[in-house]
């Protein structure tokens, strides 16, 4: 017997659902076409944040709860009412992605699995100079949600000082988005430089809740991540559905709203009505177009004062001017000697050894007694599926109790890492809080997955 499909008519488009009855979200009963008619009941605002521009497709085909996978080129088989346009990525590599115009398009890459939108912050006319600064403000574990609320006012504050307009959203997630419209006279580069200068200026203002720094070891309350402001790095855009379980929704608000919003009251069943009562929160965002003078101002100041840059995204290489790409505990020479041709070279063999023109140089845990660093740090495992990485963790924490038990949320660094088309698990702990005399020795991973050696 065939699957059931459905055919929507969207403004004019045909539009087929496969598999409308499939259950997306377990927990809520939420199916497919639940997912497909949300867009279409928020679609102005939805493609306020994510219609003209290339995006990426994070595609969920077995749901909220399956294993995603990234799909930067455009399926051969689409309507001819899609449009693409060819991006090229820091690697070189260049691929056709999807340029969503209207509703019809946000039905069709529902369809594909596509729970959340993740489109880049330039527009399909001008792939080179981003017309949206984006503040993401991602809290560290054990941070409460009134903790962003009042990062994001300083942001706000930091904002209005440089003449421009900060538009916030709950990202779905864990924390705020602040979206910037920005004219497009400046590339890549300047804009994450700009948006760097914003986080230290936060962390500045509101040093003991703020933090700018890259690396999780080193991080506490809320991370600004100026690096979402690189070329090729996405983020969920305005209406975004999220794949939690209660299907949580990237909620444009008022600033009147952020001190006392909740970010579990917008879920793909209260935003259709919160939208149809109140319309789109972010609908000026486009009337509120500033510069980045007194930013990049703010930058010469900074760099004056010896902040130079900051660590860029693992899949870069190297950039000039930028301090040694190591984390701090695993940092064992004099920062200069990070950029010798010597080390350069050393970069390129172990990507050579490994087949990897393009990210970071592949790693493997420092053995047992060669590490000295500052920040104690070990690595307790590496896993294609995040349940596995964290049953691996609860093994180690079985065979270190003690340690375990010392440990505060924040030690713990669970990171979702690109590869090519998936994401894997890493995750370290941070020995800060157990005694020295207690902190148990790096072991052999478990799980020891290597990404470097997976297929695609």
């Amino acid at each position: 017997m065939p699957k059931r499909v459905e055919v929507l008519d969207v403004a004019g488009r045909e539009v087929t659902i496969s598999n409308p009855d499939k259950v997306y979200f377990p927990k809520a009963g939420h199916t497919k076409l639940d997912l497909v008619r949300y867009y279409l009941s928020v679609a102005d605002g939805a493609l306020r944040g994510a219609g003209g521009r290339p995006m990426a497709l994070k595609r969920f085909v077995d749901g909220a709860e399956g294993e995603p996978f990234f799909q930067k080129r455009a399926p051969e088989h689409r309507p001819p009412w899609i449009e693409t346009v060819e991006l090229a990525f820091p690697s070189g590599r260049t691929a056709a992605e999807v340029v969503l115009r209207d509703a019809a398009g946000l039905a069709w890459v529902a369809n594909l699995g596509c729970i959340d939108l993740n489109p880049h912050p330039v527009r399909a006319e001008d792939l080179d100079h981003p017309d949206e600064l984006r503040i993401d403000l991602d809290p560290v574990p054990g941070v409460e949600w009134q903790q962003i609320r009042q990062v994001a006012l300083v942001c706000r504050d930091v904002l209005t000082d440089m003449d421009l307009v900060g538009w916030p959203k709950t990202s779905g997630s864990r924390g705020i988005h602040i979206n910037v419209r920005i004219r497009r006279e400046w590339t890549f580069g300047e804009v994450r430089r700009a948006a760097l200068a914003i986080a230290r200026e936060v962390e500045r203002r509101a040093p003991a809740i703020a933090t700018s720094r890259w690396w999780k070891e080193e991080r506490h309350g809320v991370f600004l991540d100026y690096n979402q402001n690189a070329r090729d790095r996405t983020v969920a855009s305005a209406y975004s559905v999220r794949p939690l379980p209660d299907a949580r929704v990237s909620a444009p608000l008022t600033w009147d709203e952020v001190p006392d919003c909740r970010a579990e009251d917008f879920t793909l069943l209260t935003v259709p009505a919160r939208y149809a009562a109140l319309g789109d929160p972010g609908a000026g965002i486009d009337d509120a177009v500033g510069g980045l003078e007194r930013l990049l101002e703010l930058v010469a100041r900074q760099e004056a004062e010896g902040q130079g840059d900051a660590p860029w995204p693992p899949n870069y290489r190297k950039q000039e001017g930028e301090p040694p790409r190591v984390m701090p505990s695993r940092q064992r020479r004099a920062a200069a000697e990070y950029d010798t041709p010597e080390a350069t070279a050393q970069r390129e063999k172990q990507r050579a050894a490994a087949g990897r023109a393009d990210g970071p140089v592949p790693s493997r845990p420092t053995p047992t007694g060669r590490r000295t660093s500052s920040i104690p740090v070990i690595e307790i495992a590496r896993a294609a599926h995040k349940d596995e990485a964290l049953a691996g963790l609860e093994r180690w924490k079985a065979r270190h109790p003690q340690a375990a038990a010392a440990l505060e949320p924040a030690d713990v660094l669970v990171d979702s890492m690109r590869g090519r088309s998936t994401t894997w698990t890493r995750i370290r702990v941070n020995l800060t809080h157990v005694a020295v005399d207690k902190r148990p020795l790096q072991e052999t991973l478990d799980p020891d997955y290597d990404p470097w050696s997976a297929p695609g």
